[in-house]
């Protein structure tokens, strides 16, 4: 059976609907960085996906051809995932879409090193015709964070993100955004098949204790 990282790391996919502090190791990523509205159609946000899962196929189905991958193991590619930050705004306005700078991701399992990534780059690039020069290697730890599962649309995100302040004031923690420490979201739910009102997402942002 496929390792599926969201069964085996469920304190980092999986969380209750209801706030805890959880420490996020090191891990890497594939990774497209740009601006703007993600619900923009034909937009920079939608093609940074498709780029994302032309190499994550690429990697998964390496198996397949004559590039050996040394560790390898079959596996479920990990969800969809976003870091989002707004220039002057200590985590997110919603109402402001436009001005968003996000970096989206899919995670790496620790066998791919760099030099796998760059042939995979090269590799989707020869097949698909495509320019994945946008595409990049990166590795991110998160630390101490503040998590919790968000049901329904996007835009009613600002109720989880309450609750989750709320917390860390309870907890005695406060959030700790900025360089490299922004609000993080992981897409559970294909927003094609499953209405707004029932789609699962991820929230985590970065905490320190007081």
């Amino acid at each position: 059976m496929a390792f599926d990282y969201k069964k085996e790391y469920k304190e980092f996919y999986m969380p209750k609907n209801k706030p805890q502090i959880v420490d996020v190791p090191e891990m890497n990523f594939i990774a497209v960085r740009g601006t703007g509205d993600p619900n923009e159609e034909g937009g920079a946000y939608k093609a940074s996906i498709g780029l994302l899962y032309g190499i994550a196929f690429t990697i998964k189905m390496s198996k397949k051809g004559d590039h050996a991958i040394e560790g390898y193991f079959d596996y479920v590619v990990p969800p969809l995932e976003g870091f989002w930050r707004q220039e002057g705004i200590e985590g997110i306005d919603y109402t402001r879409k436009e001005t968003f700078q996000w970096i989206s991701v899919i995670r790496l399992p620790d066998f791919v090193t760099k030099a796998d990534f760059e042939w995979a780059v090269g590799e989707a690039e020869r097949k698909k015709k495509t320019d994945f020069s946008r595409v990049e290697f990166l590795t991110l730890k998160e630390g101490l964070c503040v998590q919790c599962m968000h049901i329904g649309a996007f835009d009613e995100e600002p109720a989880t993100v309450a609750k989750m302040d709320q917390y860390l004031l309870e907890k005695g923690y406060e959030n700790d955004f900025g360089e490299g420490r922004l609000h993080h979201e992981i897409y559970l739910s294909d927003a094609r098949r499953v209405a707004p009102e029932k789609w699962k997402t991820v929230i985590r942002h970065p905490v320190r204790k007081l």
